[in-house]
């Protein structure tokens, strides 16, 4: 690597750091939120905030708006049956008695110079809302699920601006609505993206903000495609140089489909790069808040990812 490349990357670093993390978290984890379930008021609530984010840093809307929308349809509720967004489900369901959540994905950019060349980023922004019938606490406000992922994606978009260069391939940032219900926000997209076939890769965060075992405090899953062992290679390698605080436990893995978004992007054979920071007692509970966060780890998992981001959008090959 060059000096000037490593420059360039320092200013991106540069900008990376706990009180942005802790502002976009704290917000998004709100109680004002009432767990952003997706197709609530909480869940437009967190739309709009990261909306106004993106446009505050400058990132453009990926078309001629950040917003994304889509439909899901679901049988009614007595009957088994997840939402779905495919077309074949959704022309079975509109015949019979059926549910219809309206959602929205938010997409962002920073145009490539090459044209039709594009590397994504995402992560949800949905959790799952309130339950009235809990005693005592009753939102599930999702601060590392999934909050901390969101912080990790807006941080980057501020990144890439920093380097003040104009990336090789598109960047799109991107975050997801109903993956609590499925999944569903990153499967209407890879359907309904006319140039799914030109995305490079995608480097997913859902949940990065917490500690699986209090002894490790430095420890996050790294789970990446086994065809490019070189995903591997670049953190080891930043770690080194960049110190970074980080003890990954690297789970290379022939098709990355399980848990999150990154599913909706492996099934196709995009390559994928996953960091999660593994369970713990608050997964899916209303005690999710952001008192138990780990800053330091999340920053640097951040840290991390940029220059992962980097290399995917500039690399001529992984």
């Amino acid at each position: 690597m060059t000096l000037h490349a490593q420059t360039i990357q320092e200013k991106g670093l540069a900008v990376i750091n706990q009180s942005t993390a802790e502002s976009y978290i704290h917000f998004l984890a709100h109680d004002l939120l009432e767990g952003r379930e997706a197709g609530t008021r909480g869940g437009a609530l967190a739309r709009e905030y990261i909306i106004t984010c993106l446009r505050n840093l400058g990132i453009q809307p990926f078309n001629d708006s950040y917003i994304q929308p889509f439909e899901a349809y679901a049988r009614e509720r007595q009957t088994r049956g997840r939402f779905q967004v495919d077309i074949d489900s959704i022309s079975i369901y509109k015949k019979i008695v059926h549910r219809k959540l309206s959602l929205s994905n938010i997409l962002g950019k920073i145009e490539g110079k090459r044209a039709g060349e594009y590397v994504i980023v995402g992560a949800h922004y949905d959790h799952l809302g309130i339950d009235p019938t809990l005693e005592n606490d009753q939102i599930y406000n999702g601060a590392d699920d999934n909050a901390s992922g969101v912080s990790a994606v807006l941080q980057l978009a501020k990144a890439f601006l920093a380097t003040g260069q104009q990336p090789e391939r598109t960047v799109i940032f991107a975050f997801w609505d109903g993956e609590e219900k499925g999944l569903l926000g990153s499967k209407y997209f890879v359907q309904s993206f006319s140039q799914i076939n030109q995305v490079k890769a995608y480097l997913n965060f859902d949940m990065i903000g917490r500690n699986n075992k209090e002894e490790v405090p430095e420890q996050v899953v790294y789970f990446y495609t086994e065809s490019h062992p070189v995903f591997g290679e670049w953190l080891k390698n930043d770690i080194v140089r960049y110190q970074l605080n980080l003890k990954p436990d690297y789970r290379p893995w022939d098709r990355p489909v399980g848990g999150s978004d990154n599913a909706s992007f492996a099934l196709l054979d995009i390559p994928v790069i996953w960091y999660h920071t593994d369970g713990h007692p608050d997964y899916h509970m209303p005690t999710d808040h952001i008192e138990q966060l780990n800053w330091n780890k999340l920053i640097n998992i951040t840290k991390a990812s940029f220059l992962n981001l980097w290399n995917l959008a500039n690399e001529k090959e992984f």
